[in-house]
């Protein structure tokens, strides 16, 4: 258990920004997230899934996100999605945003069979608009995900996933833009759902000074 638990914290430190982000300004977040997993039979699911981030020290609510999304079974290892997502973003001093994203996603697995050590890819591709704002964004999500048993049916999560614009608009930059690595649990309570605790690091790349934000992240997962 200790061996796995060093390999996920050595691999994550191993993906975190440069040393850079000494400079960074740095926030304090809560954030919490419900999914759920729908088989709607065949080859094809329903993917649910709405988030509330609480920043400035976790002391507001500054961004909501609700995030649905219909998904084909390619195979029993790769899903194919098609969604949309609605984001409300409320920072302290800007006004407030409403996003509006349509998205297309592979998620699959690489390594492993879901029981041992599984390293498992989800590629999305967004098209981001802002209600009175110009332009579309166009931005691409790579996240890989490394999962290992520590104890019964606990397992240990680690993972990284980089944000890059594929264009400029006035309110996305080219280039990397975010950066998330989480490290933690999954936790089963029963057949149905699986709760995933942990620290969530956000590197935020900025025209100015850059911000890192420290997250205690809550998930809680649902297969139907």
């Amino acid at each position: 258990m200790f061996r796995t638990a060093t390999a996920l914290a050595s691999a994550l430190a191993l993906l975190l920004p440069p040393a850079a982000a000494l400079a960074a300004e740095e926030d304090a977040n809560i954030w919490l997230a419900q999914t759920a997993t729908v088989d709607l039979g065949g080859s094809i699911v329903l993917w649910l899934e709405a988030q509330e981030r609480f920043t400035d020290d976790a002391s507001r609510l500054g961004q909501l996100l609700v995030r649905p999304a219909i998904g084909y079974r390619i195979d029993p290892t790769t899903t194919a999605y098609l969604g949309y997502a609605y984001v409300m973003t409320d920072p302290t001093g800007p006004v407030r945003t409403h996003e509006h994203r349509i998205f297309q996603q592979l998620s699959f697995r690489l390594l492993g069979d879901g029981k041992g050590v599984t390293l498992t890819g989800r590629t999305r591709l967004e098209q981001r608009r802002l209600e009175g704002r110009d332009g579309t964004g166009w931005r691409m999500r790579q996240q890989l995900r490394l999962s290992a048993p520590l104890s019964g049916k606990v397992r240990a999560i680690a993972w990284t996933e980089p944000f890059v614009g594929l264009n400029e608009t006035t309110f996305q930059r080219g280039g990397l833009g975010l950066w998330r690595n989480f490290a933690g649990v999954a936790i089963p309570a029963g057949k149905t759902f699986t709760i995933e605790p942990g620290y969530l690091n956000q590197y935020v790349v900025r025209t100015g000074r850059d911000r890192i934000d420290h997250t205690a992240s809550l998930t809680l997962n649902a297969s139907f």
